[in-house]
């Protein structure tokens, strides 16, 4: 069942230009939904008008089926957490939890009960008596998530909530709030600007870009079919190597920023698009590491990062691009090196060279994806 509907919803302060244009977009219930862009795309915006924050300039939102345009905060039946948690620095964890409740008048036995229950399943069961001074970032956050918690509403927002913890905190923060999302059944719509975590929490991914969506789908359809290159370049850790192509039907070749040529076989031909002139990606686990025999490109290095259980490598400029591969284990490379690689045409995504929109994603993933059906 559709819990959130927005149907051609449109922002504007100014009543001439829209920061938000036209957006058609459903949510399921107990969907956990991610919408995911760079800084001032307006994914904040549009969570702040599903809220109630923010007024709706044009289209209608629907919530559990009922028109909520002019619905106040009070009267939607959901709850958010804010990225700097808005905790109240003169009250307990426990008065923090239950303000919400004490505003609605729920009796004080079914606070108590609310309470308990929600501060055992978050880890708060011994902080209850402190105060937001006294607590790490880390638990700042689990008491703004238990406050949302504890509301019982069955729609969550929430807006960037773990962008002020540190790196290993976050990873961690992540499978908490996946955990207890799945575990109380919450249809929760997230805003990040982190890639990372949209992948990894995402039941489905919204990407938005100058206040227009790009694409909308699971974490790993974008990743392998991205929309266009602005979803190819974003989706993804490195980013997707990107370059201009030519295609040369007769001479069987298609060359990439006038510098790596790929030579065509009959089966490479009748799958890549024929258009004459084309945007390429390739991710840079498809960038292989090589052998002598086996090479089809020497490639010089820009940057070496060893990361342990991996390498990353950065190779010199294409025209002004830097390409990235990925390799499996350590690497003993050193910037300035000539090192044989294995690109194949069977893992280039292509893109209209113009408009930027997705002609084709890597043809060798959609026979992996028959087989595996």
């Amino acid at each position: 069942m559709k819990q959130v509907e927005l149907i051609d919803v449109s922002k504007s302060y100014d009543k001439q230009t829209n920061v938000l244009n036209e957006i058609h977009l459903s949510i399921n219930r107990g969907e956990f939904f991610v919408l995911v862009g760079p800084s001032g795309c307006g994914k904040s915006t549009l969570l702040r008008m599903i809220a109630g924050l923010e007024e709706i300039t044009g289209g209608v939102l629907k919530l559990n089926g009922e028109i909520a345009n002019h619905l106040p905060p009070k009267n939607r039946n959901l709850s958010m957490v804010f990225q700097n948690y808005a905790l109240y620095p003169h009250l307990t964890v426990e008065q923090n939890i239950l303000f919400g409740l004490d505003v609605k008048k729920v009796n004080k036995k079914e606070q108590q009960k609310r309470l308990t229950e929600t501060a055992e399943m978050i880890g708060l069961s011994e902080l209850l008596k402190r105060k937001p001074k006294e607590l790490s970032g880390g638990q700042r956050q689990r008491v703004a998530l238990a406050r949302s918690v504890v509301s019982e509403a069955p729609l969550c927002l929430m807006d960037e909530p773990l962008s002020n913890l540190d790196a290993k905190l976050r990873a961690h923060m992540r499978v908490e709030i996946r955990s207890l999302q799945r575990k109380l059944g919450l249809t929760m719509i997230y805003v990040t600007h982190d890639q990372v975590e949209a992948m990894t929490m995402g039941d489905r991914i919204m990407v938005l870009n100058d206040g227009k969506v790009q694409q909308i789908g699971q974490p790993i359809t974008l990743y392998n079919e991205p929309a266009n290159t602005f979803v190819a370049s974003f989706i993804g850790s490195p980013k997707m190597n990107m370059g201009k192509a030519e295609l040369f039907v007769e001479k069987r070749q298609i060359i990439i920023e006038n510098k790596l040529k790929f030579h065509l076989s009959p089966t490479d031909l009748m799958n890549i698009p024929s258009d004459k002139k084309m945007t390429v990606g390739i991710r840079a686990e498809h960038i292989y590491p090589a052998s002598e025999h086996n090479a089809t490109h020497y490639l010089e290095v820009a940057n070496v990062e060893q990361l342990g259980n991996e390498t990353m490598i950065v190779f010199e400029e294409l025209n002004g691009q830097l390409w990235n591969a990925k390799w499996p284990g350590q690497w003993m490379i050193h910037p300035g090196d000539k090192v044989p690689v294995h690109i194949s045409v069977q893992n280039f995504c292509f893109f209209h060279a113009e408009t930027g929109q997705l002609i084709q994603p890597a043809y060798k993933e959609q026979e992996q994806e028959v087989v595996a059906n």
